[in-house]
């Protein structure tokens, strides 16, 4: 797998839930700051909610332009390699293989954990998803190399994968 084309859509992808994230926040600032929306007697709370969904709106603008920002970060230091590497940390593109045969194929990443591309290459499509270190995975998988085993349990099922690469 080509990391950089990785990082590069990961990168394509949180700049568009950023600018989703700036237009949400400013719809939000305008209905709160809205002549409608002035209280007209104690009971009446529309303006409230508005200036508080303003406010969480903020945060998640703040919150999408860390997680950009911290993968530029890696997308301006990263190479055009697929040399695996030696161990699991911030950055770094692992396939787990679990018993069942299933393949996972993980991106560790400071923020945005959760946030899922798709990467198609010569082998078809993959999709890869961002976990952060403070996940269960994640820490599990801090550190390891390929063929290390991770046990983890997850809504009360252990479950067992084994590291097939690294990048």
């Amino acid at each position: 797998m080509n990391k950089k084309r990785l990082l590069k859509q990961v990168v394509s992808a949180l700049e568009q839930l950023y600018e989703n994230a700036v237009s949400a926040a400013d719809r939000a600032y305008q209905s709160a700051t809205d002549k409608e929306n002035v209280a007209e007697n104690k009971y009446d709370t529309l303006g409230l909610e508005a200036a508080y969904l303003a406010e969480g709106q903020s945060r998640r603008v703040a919150e999408c332009e860390a997680a950009l920002r911290s993968f530029q970060r890696l997308l301006a230091s990263s190479e055009d390699e697929t040399l695996p590497a030696d161990e699991i940390g911030v950055g770094t593109l692992v396939v787990l293989r679990d018993h069942g045969e299933g393949v996972k194929c993980l991106l560790i990443g400071q923020l945005a954990g959760g946030l899922k591309v798709d990467l198609r290459d010569q082998s078809g499509s993959n999709e890869v998803m961002v976990i952060t270190p403070s996940s269960p995975l994640g820490k599990a998988l801090m550190g390891l190399g390929v063929d290390d085993q991770v046990d983890i349990s997850s809504a009360g099922e252990k479950r067992c994968y084994i590291v097939t690469a690294c990048y």
